[in-house]
């Protein structure tokens, strides 16, 4: 065989004496015959089914010259034994083995160009059962330390994080990106805007304003949507998860679009307030339109049934997750996440809401730095995994001793953290909320005209703002700030896009 030589190692003194270990998968002469079949014709690089890099061969050697070979290659060089001759004539590895005859000896015989590809996806999946042993073997260490300073759940969820990192063929190899890399992952999101329309280049919100101004959730990114309560922060959720799976649903089953060209996508939603039955009632009150207060009492006809089940027969196959678990930490919520995606390729996560979640417990004696570990967590969750994160959050009472109620960061709760972890910032404000509950005695015929005009004033004013609602963007790495006016209709909890007219001026502000 063109390897034998790598294959003959002295068993040490302590070894040969000691039990049998059961050495690591792998075969080396695999190896060897892939490299030779890459040396014979450079154009096997080029169909491989997997991205093989050094680290995936078990022996170093193979590995830096599968590593010199994509250097080469990469130059647009034609990459023989001849030409990396000079690469490993001082390499001592190499000495061992006779020198750089070795190179022309990989290409003796030529049995990898039978089968390059099996043989590469071979090498690779050698690699990641290595990692799967690495992962275990870690595991066991961690597991018979019984000191006081142990975690047992933190354990688990970092035995999960690296397994997690094994199955996405990424375990240990999180490298800096190239420019080249990063531009072409660029191109592929303009491709999706321009796909779309020119409107959206991350995931949809199925609103239109709201896409026009942000260019909808993108990748890694961590939103965070805040507002006091009534302002409607979970109906506005709520319908993003659903516009976002349902396009994904429309785009894959019913137009053939390709999941990753989508615009939509599957979606997790961790509700730690509401329960999943709750959620889908909102859904089923919007889609069906009827009033999700009726549905809870019962109070609607049969007409109004039939249009429900036909409404759920539709949503049968939505690919929404409602994960209730109440009192979540940030490291089960981040388990959860990774297994969602492994299982069913989430593409959006939704927290309702941040400060529902727990810390670790380290920070518990101080509620600043618990938010602020669990601001972090999110955003580091949004990296991972490459999917937007949009986290609920709330405001201060600060809002109320104000005479303009509109949010700014300064009102978010523990907001240093947040704030500065976020990519967007989002604020919920309905001004008829607030008009609403400023509602003066209503008159009878015996009050007098000031009476009757007070009234009427505040009457005028709860129909020039009732039912409009405002997506204030006070943060944004992508863009600019501003308003987003939508419409809110509070008897199924749904916002949309308003309609020309329903607003005197633009749709939004910058």
């Amino acid at each position: 065989m063109p390897n034998n030589d790598l294959l003959l190692r002295p068993e040490s003194p302590s070894t040969a004496d000691a039990a049998p270990v059961r050495a690591l998968p792998s075969n080396p002469e695999a190896e060897a015959a892939f490299l030779g079949a890459v040396l014979i014709d450079n154009r096997v690089l080029e169909e491989l089914p997997v991205h093989l890099r050094p680290e995936h061969f078990f022996e170093p050697l193979h590995g830096r010259i599968f590593d010199r070979i994509g250097v080469q290659t990469d130059k647009q060089m034609v990459v023989t034994p001849v030409t990396l001759k000079p690469f490993f004539e001082s390499d001592p590895a190499m000495a061992e083995l006779g020198g750089t005859s070795y190179l022309a000896r990989l290409t003796a015989d030529g049995q990898g160009l039978l089968a390059p590809r099996e043989i590469a996806q071979q090498i690779y999946d050698l690699a990641l059962l290595r990692e799967l042993v690495k992962v275990g073997r870690t595991l066991v260490e961690d597991a018979l330390d019984t000191s006081e300073a142990v975690e047992p759940m933190r354990q688990i969820e970092v035995a999960e994080a690296r397994l997690f990192e094994v199955a996405e063929g990424a375990a240990g190899t999180n490298e800096a990106d190239s420019f080249g890399g990063a531009t072409r992952k660029a191109l592929g999101m303009i491709e999706i805007a321009l796909n779309s329309g020119g409107h959206v280049s991350g995931k949809t919100t199925g609103l239109t304003s709201v896409n026009d101004k942000v260019g909808g959730l993108h990748d890694s990114d961590l939103i965070i949507l805040a507002g006091r309560p009534g302002m409607g922060k979970t109906s506005l959720v709520t319908n993003i998860a659903f516009n976002c799976a349902s396009r994904f649903l429309e785009d894959t089953k019913t137009h053939g679009i390709a999941a990753d060209k989508s615009v939509g996508a599957p979606v997790a939603f961790f509700s730690l307030e509401m329960s999943s039955d709750q959620l889908a009632t909102r859904i089923l009150a919007e889609q069906a339109g009827i009033s999700s207060e009726s549905l809870r009492m019962g109070k609607i006809s049969r007409d109004e049934f039939h249009e429900l089940s036909y409404a759920s027969q539709r949503l049968a196959e939505l690919p929404l997750f409602i994960d209730d678990t109440p009192a979540l930490s940030i490291g089960a919520l981040r388990t959860r996440a990774r297994r969602l995606k492994r299982r069913h390729d989430i593409g959006l996560i939704i927290v309702d809401y941040l400060q529902l979640l727990q810390g670790s417990g380290r920070a518990q004696d101080n509620r600043v730095n618990e938010i602020s570990e669990i601001s972090r967590g999110l955003k580091t969750l949004a990296k991972e995994l490459s999917v937007p994160v949009i986290a609920l959050s709330q405001l201060s009472r600060a809002v109320e001793q104000r005479e303009d109620k509109r949010p700014m960061l300064s009102d978010l709760r523990e907001s240093g953290s947040i704030e500065q972890d976020a990519d967007m910032v989002w604020f919920v404000f309905r001004e008829d909320y607030y008009v609403a509950s400023r509602e003066p005695k209503r008159p009878i015929e015996s009050d007098d005209a000031k009476t009757h005009e007070a009234h009427n004033a505040w009457a005028a004013e709860m129909e020039r703002v009732f039912g409009l609602a405002e997506l204030i963007v006070a943060k944004q790495r992508h863009g600019s700030t501003g308003k987003v006016r939508m419409k809110f209709e509070a008897k199924i909890t749904r916002f949309s896009d308003l309609a020309e007219g329903d607003y005197q001026g633009s749709q939004y502000d910058d």
